[in-house]
């Protein structure tokens, strides 16, 4: 008995050192985010006083919330049509009978090996010659189609009680009824997670945005970020700070609202 109240104090112990490491850039960060710039000049990391004013500043002082509006509409827009399109090709994987159907999956599956790099050229390629740079299309398109959303979609929907399957077609559901009354319903632990974390893949997205882009007409957060360190405000690091707090507010309120979800996509082995 006390053997295992040692293993688990132990544990309990870990989890804490391990949760406080995790967590100390974000308390620094936000201890920054309220201090003065002689105050981080002098090299302290808690602020002398509180300067509330460096988070006005943010919105009344540079472009973050206009960075901010593009981020959540690029964002948005992409989760939306991930979401759609690998629920549509999963749909058609796992439900419809069609020639070659092993051969199109893997195929399918193995642009997941291509890097992220050697896209890069083609996709500015075609979105130069389609005349969408410098939109929000050329930054968003060519993500619209998810290979690892297809394969989480397919590995949920293939978990589908073949009783179920039966009765649908007992009651003579077409494809769209069967789907939207049964499909998306059963399985929508996995799309809400697939979601998740589709919008925060998109939200943190860099060098894309700042490839297809020249001006900040359409440019999100994170390039907003780094022009923060310009001439004008490189010395104030409270300020710069404050836009970093604010720019990861979303991804801390999808990640604490959400996990719930992502803990049950681990569970029903969604997410491996």
């Amino acid at each position: 008995m006390q053997t295992s109240n040692v293993k688990k104090g132990f544990r309990l112990a870990t989890l804490i050192v391990l949760t406080l490491l995790l967590l100390l850039p974000l308390f620094v960060g936000i201890s920054l985010s309220l201090s003065s710039s002689q105050s981080i000049a002098q090299g302290h990391l808690l602020p002398d006083h509180l300067e509330f004013a460096n988070y006005v500043k943010v919105f009344t002082s540079t472009s973050m919330t206009k960075f901010l509006w593009h981020s959540f509409i690029i964002s948005g827009s992409v989760m939306i049509g991930q979401v759609i399109l690998s629920i549509m090709a999963a749909y058609a994987f796992v439900f419809l009978e069609f020639r070659f159907k092993k051969a199109a999956f893997i195929l399918f599956l193995s642009t997941m090996m291509l890097p992220f790099e050697a896209q890069i050229i083609p996709n500015f390629a075609t979105m130069r010659d389609l005349n969408l740079l410098n939109t929000y299309a050329a930054i968003g398109l060519p993500f619209l189609a998810s290979a690892f959303g297809t394969f989480m979609m397919k590995t949920s929907f293939e978990q589908i009680p073949t009783a179920l399957i039966q009765l649908s077609d007992i009651e003579g559901l077409n494809h769209f009824q069967f789907a939207t009354r049964v499909v998306m319903p059963y399985t929508k632990v996995s799309i809400i997670t697939f979601a998740l974390y589709s919008f925060l893949t998109n939200w943190n997205m860099y060098l894309w945005p700042l490839i297809a882009t020249t001006n900040d007409n359409v440019r999100t957060v994170q390039i907003g970020l780094r022009q923060l360190r310009s001439q004008d405000t490189a010395s104030n690091w409270g300020l710069i700070m404050a836009a970093t707090i604010v720019s990861v507010i979303p991804t801390l309120l999808i990640i604490f609202l959400g996990q719930k979800y992502f803990k049950k996509g681990l569970t029903n082995g969604v997410i491996k």
